[in-house]
């Protein structure tokens, strides 16, 4: 059973060829996948490398977390699972009851009262 980990903290620099060089010393490399921005198409800064056996995957945790590749010392755990997302997409952004800022409330009233 193979096992997927967690690698933060990358170089922009660092490919997936680099992370599967680095990670095959430890252990057989079954995928190595960087995240890439889907607006920039550049390197977000982390992957998921997925060791072939759970041994492995904690052989390649002991030995590379904290290591240095790139000039960057990696962080490296077993990778949690992808938490469900709502369906529709799309995220964050904020609440919507605060767009178009500042202003809000009070003053400016006149004719409010009830004049009889």
């Amino acid at each position: 059973m193979s096992e997927k980990l967690f690698v933060g903290n990358l170089s922009f620099n660092t490919t997936e060829n680099d992370l599967q060089d680095a990670f095959a010393a430890h252990g057989t490399v079954v995928e190595a996948n960087l995240m890439m921005d889907r607006a920039t198409g550049r390197p977000r800064g982390f992957a998921f490398i997925t060791m072939s056996t759970p041994e492995e995957a904690q052989k390649a945790i002991t030995e590379m977390n904290g290591k240095q590749l790139d000039g960057r010392a990696l962080t490296v755990n077993v990778a949690r699972p992808r938490e469900d997302r709502p369906a529709g997409g799309g995220g964050g952004g904020g609440r919507r009851e605060f767009r178009g800022g500042g202003g809000g409330g009070g003053g400016g009233g006149g004719g409010r009262r009830d004049h009889r």
